[in-house]
Protein backbone atom coordinates (compact mmCIF):
# COMPACT_ATOMS: atom_id res chain seq x y z
CA UNK A 1 0.00 0.00 0.00
CA UNK A 2 1.23 3.16 -0.98
CA UNK A 3 0.55 6.16 1.21
CA UNK A 4 1.53 9.37 1.05
CA UNK A 5 1.52 11.96 4.23
CA UNK A 6 0.62 15.67 2.91
CA UNK A 7 -0.15 19.18 4.28
CA UNK A 8 -3.57 19.67 4.92
CA UNK A 9 -5.75 21.51 2.23
CA UNK A 10 -9.14 23.18 2.77
CA UNK A 11 -10.43 20.90 -0.44
CA UNK A 12 -9.65 18.07 2.55
CA UNK A 13 -12.34 19.53 4.94
CA UNK A 14 -14.98 17.01 3.43
CA UNK A 15 -13.16 13.96 4.26
CA UNK A 16 -11.89 15.11 7.77
CA UNK A 17 -15.28 15.87 8.51
CA UNK A 18 -16.11 12.78 8.05
CA UNK A 19 -13.06 10.69 9.43
CA UNK A 20 -14.03 12.91 12.34
CA UNK A 21 -17.87 12.00 12.37
CA UNK A 22 -17.21 7.98 11.42
CA UNK A 23 -13.75 7.24 13.34
CA UNK A 24 -14.00 9.73 16.32
CA UNK A 25 -17.69 9.95 16.79
CA UNK A 26 -17.79 13.73 16.86
CA UNK A 27 -20.61 15.24 15.48
CA UNK A 28 -19.48 18.43 14.69
CA UNK A 29 -21.23 20.50 11.88
CA UNK A 30 -19.38 20.52 8.16
CA UNK A 31 -19.64 24.33 8.04
CA UNK A 32 -18.06 24.44 11.35
CA UNK A 33 -14.98 22.17 10.51
CA UNK A 34 -14.39 24.15 7.40
CA UNK A 35 -14.12 27.59 9.10
CA UNK A 36 -11.93 25.84 11.88
CA UNK A 37 -9.97 24.34 9.50
CA UNK A 38 -9.18 27.57 7.73
CA UNK A 39 -7.82 29.23 11.19
CA UNK A 40 -6.04 25.75 11.96
CA UNK A 41 -4.44 25.96 8.03
CA UNK A 42 -3.23 29.56 8.66
CA UNK A 43 -1.69 29.32 12.07
CA UNK A 44 2.18 29.08 12.69
CA UNK A 45 1.71 27.11 15.84
CA UNK A 46 -0.84 24.48 14.15
CA UNK A 47 0.02 21.21 11.67
CA UNK A 48 -2.75 19.45 9.83
CA UNK A 49 -1.59 16.60 7.84
CA UNK A 50 -3.35 13.93 5.30
CA UNK A 51 -2.55 10.54 4.30
CA UNK A 52 -3.48 9.61 0.86
CA UNK A 53 -4.14 5.67 -0.43
CA UNK A 54 -4.65 6.14 -4.27
CA UNK A 55 -5.38 9.98 -3.92
CA UNK A 56 -8.00 10.16 -1.25
CA UNK A 57 -7.87 10.72 1.96
CA UNK A 58 -8.28 8.08 4.94
CA UNK A 59 -6.48 9.54 7.74
CA UNK A 60 -5.54 12.75 9.04
CA UNK A 61 -3.71 14.42 12.56
CA UNK A 62 -4.10 17.88 13.76
CA UNK A 63 -0.97 18.64 16.08
CA UNK A 64 0.04 21.65 17.86
CA UNK A 65 2.69 23.62 19.73
CA UNK A 66 2.35 23.13 23.69
CA UNK A 67 4.53 25.65 26.15
CA UNK A 68 3.71 25.04 29.48
CA UNK A 69 5.43 26.68 32.71
CA UNK A 70 6.73 23.45 34.00
CA UNK A 71 8.06 21.73 31.20
CA UNK A 72 10.30 22.06 28.07
CA UNK A 73 8.65 22.74 24.81
CA UNK A 74 6.93 19.70 23.32
CA UNK A 75 3.91 19.42 20.69
CA UNK A 76 0.80 18.42 21.62
CA UNK A 77 -1.61 15.74 19.31
CA UNK A 78 -4.80 16.91 19.11
CA UNK A 79 -6.46 14.52 17.06
CA UNK A 80 -5.96 11.57 15.01
CA UNK A 81 -7.95 9.80 13.19
CA UNK A 82 -7.90 7.06 10.09
CA UNK A 83 -10.59 5.31 8.10
CA UNK A 84 -11.64 2.07 8.75
CA UNK A 85 -11.02 0.54 5.95
CA UNK A 86 -7.58 1.13 6.92
CA UNK A 87 -6.69 0.33 9.97
CA UNK A 88 -3.50 -1.71 10.93
CA UNK A 89 -1.71 -0.94 7.12
CA UNK A 90 0.70 1.57 8.91
CA UNK A 91 -1.07 4.86 8.16
CA UNK A 92 -1.58 5.83 11.09
CA UNK A 93 2.29 5.39 12.08
CA UNK A 94 2.90 7.20 9.11
CA UNK A 95 1.38 9.75 10.65
CA UNK A 96 3.11 10.41 13.78
CA UNK A 97 6.25 9.79 12.31
CA UNK A 98 5.44 12.93 10.09
CA UNK A 99 4.15 14.81 13.49
CA UNK A 100 7.53 13.51 15.23
CA UNK A 101 10.17 14.30 12.33
CA UNK A 102 8.17 18.12 12.91
CA UNK A 103 8.84 17.86 16.34
CA UNK A 104 12.91 17.10 15.77
CA UNK A 105 12.84 19.81 13.16
CA UNK A 106 11.87 22.44 15.69
CA UNK A 107 13.51 21.17 18.52
CA UNK A 108 10.88 20.12 20.56
CA UNK A 109 11.13 18.02 23.66
CA UNK A 110 9.06 15.52 22.26
CA UNK A 111 5.08 15.27 22.03
CA UNK A 112 2.43 14.55 24.17
CA UNK A 113 -1.31 13.44 23.32
CA UNK A 114 -4.48 12.84 24.87
CA UNK A 115 -6.65 9.88 24.73
CA UNK A 116 -10.04 9.39 25.50
CA UNK A 117 -9.91 6.39 28.14
CA UNK A 118 -12.57 3.94 26.33
CA UNK A 119 -10.46 3.94 23.06
CA UNK A 120 -7.91 0.68 24.53
CA UNK A 121 -6.77 -0.10 20.87
CA UNK A 122 -5.91 3.29 20.48
CA UNK A 123 -3.92 3.03 23.78
CA UNK A 124 -2.18 -0.07 22.67
CA UNK A 125 -1.15 1.68 18.83
CA UNK A 126 -0.04 4.50 21.07
CA UNK A 127 2.39 2.11 22.96
CA UNK A 128 3.39 0.02 20.16
CA UNK A 129 4.38 3.70 18.66
CA UNK A 130 7.03 4.19 21.45
CA UNK A 131 4.71 6.68 23.68
CA UNK A 132 4.09 5.88 27.49
CA UNK A 133 1.02 6.78 29.77
CA UNK A 134 1.92 7.73 33.22
CA UNK A 135 -1.42 9.70 34.41
CA UNK A 136 -4.62 9.72 34.26
CA UNK A 137 -6.73 12.85 34.02
CA UNK A 138 -10.10 13.96 33.93
CA UNK A 139 -10.66 16.43 31.19
CA UNK A 140 -13.45 19.59 32.20
CA UNK A 141 -14.97 21.93 30.59
CA UNK A 142 -17.67 24.68 31.17
CA UNK A 143 -19.91 25.81 28.21
CA UNK A 144 -20.23 29.90 28.17
CA UNK A 145 -22.73 29.90 25.54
Amino acid sequence: MDIQIRKCEITDAKAIYELNLKEMGYDYPYDKTVEKLLQLLKSGKDKVLVALVDNAVVGYVHANDYDVIYAPHMKNIMGIAVSGCCKKKGIGRALLSAVEDWARKSGAHGIRLVSGSARTDAHEFYRHCGYTGDKQQINFKKILI
